[in-house]
C-alpha cells in the first residue's frame, strides 16, 4: 500500500504564512490560523509543504486503506483559500448562507475571508473538527 504523502512536518507555520506573496491571501491565512487554533484548541502544524492542519486522527476505509490526517486544515493557494472541512450532518445546509464559495467533496474554496460569514465559518470548523473525534476509535 502506498504511503501517505501528506504528513505533519517540523516546518514553521509562521515562516510558511509569511512567505505568501499576495497580501490578502497572507492576511487571510494568518486569520484562519488564529481562528482555527481558537476553535479547535490545537496548535497549527504544517502537513506537507502547503497545508496548515489542526489535530490529527486515524482513518480506515472499507477498502482497507488507512492513514493519519489533520482533523481540519487550510491551504492558502494562489487562486483561492482551500479549507479541508465538512463531513458532518447538516454541512450542506450551513453552506447555503455562508457567502461566496465553491466546494468539492472534501474541500471548501474561498476567494477571500471577507466574502463569507465568519461566525458561520467558525461553526463549520467546530463541527468538522468534532466529526473526526471518534473516527479512530
Amino acid at each position: 500500500m502506498a504511503e501517505a504523502k501528506t504528513k505533519p512536518t517540523d516546518a514553521s507555520v509562521d515562516e510558511f504564512l509569511e512567505s505568501i506573496a499576495h497580501p490578502v491571501r497572507r492576511a487571510d491565512g494568518q486569520a484562519l490560523r488564529e481562528m482555527m487554533e481558537r476553535v479547535t484548541g490545537e496548535p497549527a502544524v504544517m502537513w506537507g509543504p502547503s497545508i496548515v492542519g489542526f489535530g490529527a486522527y486515524h482513518y480506515r476505509y472499507a477498502s482497507g486503506h488507512e492513514g493519519d490526517m489533520c482533523r481540519v486544515a487550510f491551504s492558502p493557494r494562489s487562486a483561492q483559500l482551500v479549507l479541508y472541512v465538512g463531513g458532518f450532518p447538516g454541512y450542506e445546509a450551513l453552506l447555503v448562507t455562508l457567502g461566496k464559495h465553491k466546494r468539492s467533496k472534501a474541500c471548501l474554496y474561498l476567494n477571500k475571508l471577507d466574502e463569507v460569514d465568519s461566525e458561520l465559518l467558525q461553526e463549520i470548523v467546530r463541527r468538522s473538527y468534532a466529526a473526526t473525534q471518534n473516527a479512530d476509535q
